[in-house]
């Protein structure tokens, strides 16, 4: 015997058939509440739109950038972050929601300067294993300010960077980039 569509109707018309469609709806809402609460305060994935990070990133690498360690300390030298174009790229414009990433050079109260191909931190060169090739220009001694940070491309001769728009920011820093799921033969940690 086979039901008819009249029997299909009360069903689904039934307290049973409603209390069935209440779950699923409480299912989605708590789930996308869920999603919108990881992505805002713990991770989020990211897409690398250029060349400035290669070696370490390449363009189309996607990544996940997690952002609860900031909260209990600050961002670290060699930390290579996410973050919004400070106010002098949004002048050039750039939009306000376009992310950027670097790695930092200098924290706070560091003399970062560039000499003869080398990154000088306080006067002591930079050891960098990452870099593509050693800078081709010079860059006169600055002091990164409280609460800002000095960052670069790994791809130094091409990056849009410290050097050309200033200082970064604590405030603009979104996350951590941590690690690379996809092409699938680089997966891994950075």
């Amino acid at each position: 015997m086979t039901p008819h569509k009249s029997d299909a109707k009360q069903a689904s018309a039934s307290p049973q058939g409603w209390q069935n469609w209440r779950e699923n709806l409480t299912l989605v809402v708590v789930a996308l509440i869920l999603a919108f609460l990881i992505r805002t305060f713990v991770a989020e994935p990211r897409y690398i739109p250029s060349d400035s990070m290669v070696p370490t990133l390449h363009t189309g690498d996607r990544l996940v950038v997690e952002k609860v360690s900031y909260y209990f300390h600050p961002p670290r030298l060699g930390d290579i972050v996410v973050f919004q174009p400070p106010e002098e790229l949004q002048r050039r414009g750039y939009p306000k929601d376009q992310a950027f990433i670097k790695r930092i050079i200098g924290e706070p109260g560091q003399i970062v300067t560039i000499q003869a191909g080398k990154v000088y931190i306080n006067g002591q060169p930079l050891q960098e294993n990452y870099i593509a090739e050693p800078p081709n220009q010079p860059f006169p001694p600055v002091v990164v300010p409280e609460n800002e940070f000095f960052v670069m491309g790994d791809n130094r001769n091409d990056s849009n960077d410290s050097r050309y728009w200033g200082f970064l920011p604590r405030k603009n820093i979104i996350g951590r980039a941590v690690f690379r799921f996809w092409p699938l033969e680089r997966i891994g940690f950075i």
